[in-house]
């Protein structure tokens, strides 16, 4: 603006003030000090104030060039912060990562993976939602978050995907009530009248399956809360059923852990973003991280 100050303005009246002399405060600006002189004159006439006192031979600031000083001080701070935290946001070493995630998956990959990033981003920080599968491909749509983690099904026409290799379903009772007759598997007909608890998202196969071989089963709770379900077990309330990698989610010496068979069943988890977004460099750097910790 004509008749407002610029930063060039601002930082050569500070280093004028910080340097003592007009003389020193042009070499570290590597302009002439005839230069120099004529800007601050140019500056003075534009606030229609006196800045500096002449005659000395080290500056002295009037009390408007007190006043300037102090602002400027300020000002120059927010500015230089300003474009050091864009520059590093632009580089990913700054920024704020938003993940949806549903609470087996979050609870297996996410704290390892966030511990190691912040080791090489220390400054990028976290807001991670939790909820049911469906519910956090909407907070993708809907640009809530950058990364989505759920069991859903995902197309990959509209996201970027990662899948994770399948892992199998594990049926989880408390020892007080230990169904099946192998040590670590549990047939499906041998689940045949004991009490089920089922995550919403493998209840119709679960259903399917058992009908397929004869039988309805009693399932008493369908709940997607993992933990919920293991300390339902835990009360000796039913049989759950979850992924395999959740049994470390609760290491409790009542609970019993079963892979399912006859038929195996199993799950997978997806890492998902939308392709028309353009993400943040501190999420295409976590990406990358979790691509190369799980998928190399």
């Amino acid at each position: 603006m004509e008749n407002g100050i610029g930063v060039k303005d601002m930082r050569a009246f500070f280093a004028i003030v910080e340097e003592g002399n007009i003389s020193h405060a042009a070499q570290r600006l590597d302009i002439a000090q005839p230069a120099l002189s004529r800007q601050m004159k140019r500056l003075e006439e534009k606030l229609n104030a006196k800045l500096f006192e002449r005659g000395s031979r080290r500056i002295r600031l009037t009390e408007a060039g007190r006043v300037l000083y102090e602002r400027v001080e300020n000002i120059l701070g927010m500015v230089d912060g300003t474009i050091r935290e864009i520059s590093e946001i632009g580089t990913g070493a700054k920024g704020s990562i938003r993940i949806g995630t549903i609470t087996t998956s979050g609870a297996m990959i996410l704290p390892e993976l966030i511990s190691e990033f912040h080791k090489v981003y220390p400054n990028v920080t976290f807001e991670i939602w939790e909820a049911e599968g469906a519910r956090v491909i909407e907070l993708l749509d809907n640009r809530l978050i950058e990364i989505a983690i759920t069991r859903t099904q995902v197309d990959n026409s509209s996201y970027g995907l990662f899948v994770l290799p399948n892992e199998p379903l594990v049926m989880v009772m408390n020892k007080k009530n230990i169904c099946g007759r192998k040590k670590d598997t549990v047939k499906l007909s041998e689940l045949k009248g004991q009490p089920i608890i089922v995550p919403l998202r493998w209840k119709s196969i679960f259903e399917t399956n058992c009908k397929k071989i004869g039988f309805s089963p009693e399932i008493i709770c369908v709940s997607d809360s993992v933990v919920q379900d293991l300390m339902m077990v835990k009360k000796n309330l039913g049989i759950a059923m979850i992924p395999i990698s959740s049994k470390e989610l609760l290491t409790d010496g009542d609970l019993i852990y079963k892979r399912v068979i006859e038929p195996e069943m199993t799950t997978h988890t997806v890492i998902a973003w939308l392709k028309n977004q353009t993400l943040s460099t501190a999420c295409k750097n976590f990406l990358d991280m979790f691509k190369e910790k799980f998928l190399q």
